[in-house]
């Protein structure tokens, strides 16, 4: 299975890990793979569709500007704690929104291929405006541009 314009296949699994924490021990999950479907199934994994919605560009743009972009792998909690994959974002906003609402989400950082994926997603639709007061440094990209357009 191929990814599209707007829509990347993967393999997910996940694993559930003990550690010591003082004299307790602590359970959490954490991600196991993350496999492009087109690679092809992986055993155990959940295949999840990573989706770009074009009124999520802002949000694309901070988490590719950052340092470190992450992507963001939204579980669902089944009865007796087991997690499973339910949809991956590249939007801080959805994982933000599903933690506040207590359905787990584990980040990973974003390998390069997807940037570059979610990179020509944004091009092709256009930047957005980015309104954040404190993340003016962002809008710079639109600046050179007029600049450049405005040079003889």
């Amino acid at each position: 299975m191929q990814h599209t314009q707007s829509v990347w296949p993967m393999y997910v699994s996940l694993k559930k890990v003990q550690k010591q924490v003082g004299r307790w021990l602590s359970s959490s999950w954490e991600l196991d793979a993350m496999v492009p479907a087109s690679q092809g199934e992986v055993p155990g994994a959940t295949l999840v569709l990573l989706e770009l919605y074009r009124d999520e560009r802002a949000s694309y743009r901070l988490n590719l500007d950052m340092d470190n972009p992450m992507l963001y792998i939204v579980c669902d909690e089944l009865e007796g704690g087991t997690w499973v994959p339910a949809a991956i974002s590249a939007d801080q906003n959805v994982a933000a929104g599903c933690l506040e609402g207590d359905t787990p989400v584990l980040n990973c950082p974003m390998p390069e291929a997807i940037a570059c994926w979610i990179e020509a997603f944004i091009t092709h639709h256009g930047e957005v405006e980015i309104s954040a007061h404190r993340r003016k440094h962002v809008n710079r990209r639109k600046e050179l541009a007029e600049a450049n357009a405005r040079r003889p």
